[in-house]
């Protein structure tokens, strides 16, 4: 075998089909986002001595079989397809017709090859995803030491089946083996960072309303996190199944963070930024000293974040305004608060939510106003006050979604037992 030919331990694949996901809007309008889980998984692995490499489709612009060419060429040990787009909760699951695709023709092409999928959807089904894809392994839950340790057998050339690796899901005589949930990264040092010299930001671009006054600016582009996961637990939401099951949230050293925002700054010249945690916007001191470190170097930067209603302040706010955070995306859901309350989204009213949107814009910020249809007790007259409020609170840019039961929620379940209609394939839930 040739030096190019070379086997790498770990192939991080991130799939995309944004033209079936997004239609005419993915050529102008949509973002192309960094693999940031893709690049966790990346450095968490080669931090242990192996060696990684990470291909992105959406980039590549490849047809599948293609794709699928330059794969087996890499021959790696282990390829590891991240199911999950730039929002977690939303976007894994429209990914599987296209990862189901590729798995095809890579097994076609060589079977030898061993395939793992991590995220929301293979971790929410991973028997039925197993056998519809038949990827090889799955990764339930937080799969950094899952990936490790299973690296770590097949690199051996030791049989899986003699090793319980936590998070591990496979097939042994047709019978789905689950072993649990991934091993949770506890200590928030051990939170890896996103290896930018293997993603370059150059290659990737904001959404359209993050840079409207600049269109220029949508690249390079850059996607962080400060936090990972979620103290709170909405019935339509399925973020807790890349963890453990429940709520749980863990916070990065403010230092660290900004030291990542230098390192792009000074060498992409990076300015557009989304820091991707499912909450930004939830603890004010740390928050506060993220906000000062940022404002001390003057970058000019123009960050979005996800804040909650009854987690902002004026304080707080005006620190993220000197910061560079130009966008904050609220998910205010629905004007009635029993169809807010039915779906655990409390602990606000409508007059917080008209104060908090307008305090946000008082202090220069642009609100990112998130409402959706249909949820569960929702009729057209609640729908009505919903509409109403999001023409009342004129938000600078607003998302109006179509209630989904994402299969990893609880709203998920709860459409099973009761036979509610839901999409007839995975790319109905896009």
């Amino acid at each position: 075998m040739s030096k190019n030919n070379k086997s790498i331990d770990l192939l991080i694949i991130k799939p995309g089909n944004p033209k079936k996901i997004y239609g005419k809007l993915s050529t102008l309008f949509s973002a192309i986002e960094p693999p940031v889980w893709g690049g966790m998984i990346a450095e968490f692995i080669r931090k242990k001595g192996f060696t990684v490499k990470i291909l992105d489709m959406e980039v590549e612009g490849l047809e599948v079989d293609e794709f699928a060419d330059k794969i087996i060429k890499l021959n790696p040990i282990l390829v590891a397809i991240t199911v999950m787009g730039a929002n977690p909760s939303a976007s894994s699951t429209p990914l599987m017709p296209i990862t189901t695709e590729l798995l095809r023709f890579i097994k076609s092409k060589n079977a030898k090859i061993k395939t793992i999928l991590t995220g929301i959807h293979p971790s929410a089904l991973p028997e039925q995803t197993l056998k519809e894809t038949k990827t090889d392994f799955i990764a339930v839950g937080e799969p950094f030491y899952t990936i490790f340790h299973l690296l770590k057998t097949l690199k051996a050339k030791r049989k899986i089946n003699n090793y319980l690796i936590q998070g591990l899901c496979y097939l042994s005589q047709g019978k789905a083996v689950i072993n649990g949930w991934g091993e949770i990264i506890v200590n928030p040092k051990e939170l890896p960072s996103i290896p930018w010299d293997i993603i370059p930001p150059t290659k990737y671009r904001s959404h359209n309303w993050q840079c409207l006054w600049n269109l220029k600016e949508r690249t390079p582009y850059a996607v962080s996190y400060t936090s990972l996961g979620c103290p709170y637990n909405c019935s339509y939401c399925n973020i807790h199944t890349l963890y453990n099951g429940k709520p749980l949230i863990r916070f990065r050293d403010p230092e660290d963070i900004v030291k990542e925002i230098d390192f792009l700054v000074k060498n992409y010249k990076v300015k557009t930024i989304k820091f991707l945690d499912e909450l930004f916007a939830i603890n004010e001191e740390r928050v506060g000293k993220i906000c000062d470190l940022l404002a001390q170097r003057n970058y000019d930067l123009n960050i979005w974040v996800y804040g909650r209603i009854n987690t902002v302040n004026e304080k707080m706010l005006q620190k993220m305004k000197k910061a560079g955070i130009k966008w904050i995306a609220y998910g205010i859901e629905s004007a009635n608060e029993l169809v807010r309350k039915k779906v655990d989204k409390f602990g606000f009213g409508i007059e917080d939510i008209k104060r908090v949107i307008k305090m946000t814009q008082d202090a220069g910020i642009y609100v990112m106003g998130n409402f959706i249809f249909g949820l569960p007790d929702d009729n057209l007259e609640t729908m009505q006050e919903t509409l109403h409020l999001a023409e009342e609170l004129n938000c600078e840019y607003v998302n109006f979604y179509c209630a989904m039961a994402y299969p990893g929620s609880r709203l998920y379940n709860e459409a099973i037992e009761k036979e509610w209609e839901l999409p007839k394939s995975w790319l109905g839930y896009a």
